[in-house]
């Protein structure tokens, strides 16, 4: 019997996200996943992307090995996102919008020559996907920390591009595979878009994901603290006062006990926490003037 070692592959933990709910991210991307097919389903939007449906959404961390790639550059209003897009992705949708023979998963991309029509679609499809990824970072922030014209999901926003360096080693990238089967009887195309966020915008995406915005979902707005609805019953003791035992069974009807009114008690169970002073208001007897037991 020959046995074979395999090395199981675990995930590094890097120390500076501990305590940060970086295990959420995949919430995040099934939630980015459904935005962005459902913007590249608008009709503004599909008479570029076509056919092109959305596969898989994953985040990972840039170790320096990827190749080089192009990349543009967004100022979203709470952080910078870098854009790049696969280039035979890009032809696909060139050939698309303009009605071009139909590209498939062999195209060597190499052999064709760059444009300025290509470059131009390129910030176009950018400010797309990237509109809509910022309108998720902004969905899932609590209300007081959205910030002012943040872009809605799925609407294209005229984000000012700038060709962009290759992002440095440790960011974060969103990977997004995308493919098109109506490819005319040939192989589907298949190909990826990236985003890379800048630590502002990964701050963001983790604390929209943070267990207390779980708490902010849960509470409806505008609900009153806890300290302003919780009802607890508190009894008053106007008046005490000490008899023998035989005069209280000598007493009989009409017989009155002098008593002097003093601070009244107040107790939580039976537990004395203040004492108030007694008054009158509109026929009613009051307590007035709280003060603590010391």
């Amino acid at each position: 019997m020959n046995l074979v070692k395999k090395n199981a592959q675990h995930q590094v933990l890097d120390p500076c996200l501990l305590g940060r709910p970086v295990h959420r991210l995949p919430a995040f991307a099934a939630q980015l996943k459904e935005d962005l097919a459902q913007s590249m389903r608008l009709n503004m939007n599909r008479r570029y992307w076509g056919s092109f449906q959305v596969d898989s959404v994953v985040f990972s961390r840039l170790d320096g090995t990827e190749p080089r790639a192009r990349w543009l550059n967004f100022a979203a209003p709470s952080g910078n996102i870098a854009f790049s897009l696969e280039r035979k992705v890009l032809l696909a949708v060139l050939n698309f919008r303009y009605g071009r023979a139909k590209s498939d998963g062999s195209l060597d991309d190499s052999t064709v020559k760059v444009t300025a029509t290509e470059d131009r679609l390129a910030v176009v499809l950018g400010q797309q996907l990237a509109g809509t990824l910022a309108g998720r970072i902004e969905a899932n922030l609590p209300r007081p920390e959205k910030t002012e014209g943040m872009p809605d999901q799925g609407k294209a926003q005229d984000f000012h591009a700038e060709p962009g360096a290759q992002p440095p080693k440790g960011t974060w990238v969103i990977t997004v595979t995308v493919s098109d089967h109506d490819t005319g009887g040939k192989a589907p195309l298949v190909g990826t878009f990236s985003f890379a966020l800048d630590k502002q915008l990964m701050t963001s995406v983790l604390h929209g994901l943070s267990p207390e915005r779980d708490n902010a979902r849960r509470t409806p707005q505008g609900q009153a603290p806890l300290a302003t609805r919780l009802q607890v019953h508190l009894k008053g003791i106007l008046v005490t006062k000490e008899v023998m035992l035989g005069n209280l069974f000598d007493m009989q009807i009409g017989d009155v006990i002098p008593i002097s009114m003093h601070r009244a008690d107040v107790l939580l169970d039976d537990s004395r926490l203040f004492t108030a002073a007694v008054s009158e208001h509109k026929g009613k007897i009051c307590l007035t003037s709280f003060e603590d037991v010391e």
